[in-house]
C-alpha cells in the first residue's frame, strides 16, 4: 500500500509536470537590456551602429538614418512574431523583414511585412520572390513589389504605440496590425531566415518582440 501512494505521488507530480509540454516555446526575441542575438548592417559602412540603434526607457530606439537594419544572428521558421512599434516624431518608414538571406546587403532578399505609415500590414517582396495572396501569385523580378493590405486606418498616430503579429507557417504568412488582418499569403518563395527590423528614414522604436516557435 505504502509503495502505491509512493507511485502514485510519483505519477502526480508527472502529471503536473507535463501540463504544458506540448505548447508552444516562448523566445524572447530582444532581451530588453542589450543586442545580443542581433547584428547590424548599414547602407553607409563607416556609420556606427551605435549612433542609430540604442536603448531607451525598454524600447529599441532607431534614428532612421543611414538606411539598414538590425537582423537576428539565427535563422528561423514556423513562429509566431509579435512586437511593439511607434513613431517618436512624425510617421515615416520602416519594416520587418522575414526569411532574410544572406548576403547581408542593405536590401536583402526577404519578404517584407511593411512598417511605412498608411501601409503597415503590406507584403513587400524584396529581390527575387514571390507570394499566393487572394489566388493570385505575386512574382517580383524588379528589386521591391508591394501587395496592399486589405485595411486603411487601423494604425496609431505617432506618438502612440502599434500591435504587429505576424504568424509564419510552412510557406504560409499572415499579419494583424492593431489586431486587425491585413494580409494573408500562401507559397511564399523563402520560409526560413533570419528576421530584420529596419532603419529608413524616420526615427522608430520597438519594444515587446517575442517568437512563438509553432509545432
Amino acid at each position: 500500500m505504502k509503495w502505491y501512494r509512493i507511485c502514485a505521488t510519483v505519477l502526480c507530480i508527472l502529471s503536473i509536470a507535463c501540463i504544458g509540454c506540448g505548447s508552444p516555446k516562448s523566445v524572447q526575441l530582444w532581451n530588453g537590456a542589450d543586442f545580443t542575438g542581433w547584428t547590424f548592417v548599414l547602407a553607409d559602412d563607416s556609420a556606427d551602429p551605435a549612433d542609430v540603434w540604442s536603448i531607451r526607457n525598454g524600447a529599441i530606439h532607431c534614428t532612421g538614418v543611414p538606411n539598414g537594419y538590425m537582423h537576428t544572428v539565427s535563422d528561423y521558421a514556423d513562429y509566431t512574431l509579435t512586437l511593439e512599434w511607434r513613431w517618436t516624431a512624425e510617421a515615416g518608414n520602416s519594416g520587418v523583414l522575414l526569411h532574410a538571406q544572406p548576403p547581408f546587403q542593405v536590401w536583402p532578399q526577404c519578404i517584407e511585412c511593411q512598417l511605412q505609415s498608411g501601409n503597415a500590414g503590406d507584403f513587400v517582396l524584396i529581390g527575387e520572390g514571390s507570394i499566393t495572396v487572394d489566388g493570385e501569385t505575386h512574382t517580383n523580378t524588379e528589386r521591391f513589389l508591394a501587395i496592399p493590405n486589405n485595411q486603411d486606418g487601423v494604425e496609431n498616430p505617432p506618438g502612440e504605440w502599434n500591435s504587429y503579429r505576424i504568424i509564419c507557417k510552412g510557406d504560409a504568412i499572415t499579419c494583424y496590425v492593431n489586431n486587425v488582418l491585413q494580409n494573408s499569403g500562401t507559397r511564399a518563395s523563402q520560409t526560413r531566415g533570419a528576421i530584420c527590423l529596419q532603419s529608413e528614414g524616420a526615427p522608430i522604436e520597438f519594444r515587446n518582440i517575442r517568437l512563438e516557435m509553432l509545432d
